[in-house]
């Protein structure tokens, strides 16, 4: 099996946003592994409309390049870290409508996500969780929440790579993340080597 490939996206656009710093941190831990594949992918390069489609994407393909663009992005990963700001308990709509905008490609594939804000994001990420269910995806148990007093220090100029504490809590991630990417590239595979068996 290929090492499988990860994509780290960043779940917030706005101007002065705090997501460079965590995504760069993750993904420095997650390239040090050795025994995946990661890329950086930031909503800002994907600007997508507001779903606007006239049926859901589960059945009625997407009329929109960007969103095209996406989906073949999507469908290209085998596994996902998703970084979740939190708005008023909720999910950045920005990365609601990145999820909303594909569907199978999200299909039998693993997600973890990094949280950050006055609760360490568990909100937003809790939320995102059960869409995640709802997209065939396997969220994995183990999350990394910045809390508000880890994220003031990074304001003040503390690299998250020297917090313990978090740097452990995201090995524990990884480990679940890539454990269940392994496992579900494998599944996936052996589904589609049955298809062209009953094919041919």
């Amino acid at each position: 099996m290929t090492k499988p490939k990860i994509g780290i996206i960043i779940g917030s656009t706005r101007e002065g946003r705090f997501a460079d710093r965590p995504a760069a941190w993750i993904n420095d831990i997650a390239k040090a592994r050795g025994d995946i594949d990661v890329e950086l992918l930031d909503l800002r390069d994907f600007p997508m409309p507001f779903f606007d489609e006239t049926g859901g994407l589960a059945y009625t393909p997407t009329t929109n390049d960007v969103a095209k663009k996406w989906q073949q992005k999507i469908q290209a990963l085998d596994g996902f870290v998703i970084l979740a700001a939190e708005y008023n308990h909720g999910p950045t709509g920005v990365l609601k409508n990145a999820l909303d905008y594909a569907y199978t490609e999200w299909n039998k594939k693993a997600v973890a996500f990094l949280g950050y804000g006055g609760v360490g994001g568990a909100r937003a990420v809790q939320q995102l969780r059960v869409t995640a269910v709802e997209l065939q995806m396997a969220p994995t148990r183990a999350a990394v929440h910045i809390l508000w007093p880890d994220y003031a220090k990074v304001l003040e100029g503390t690299p998250l790579a020297e917090m313990g504490h978090l740097n452990k809590t995201a090995s524990d991630m990884l480990d679940q993340l890539v454990w269940w990417t392994k496992a579900l590239k494998l599944a996936r595979e052996a589904d589609a080597q049955a298809a062209e068996t009953k094919a041919a």
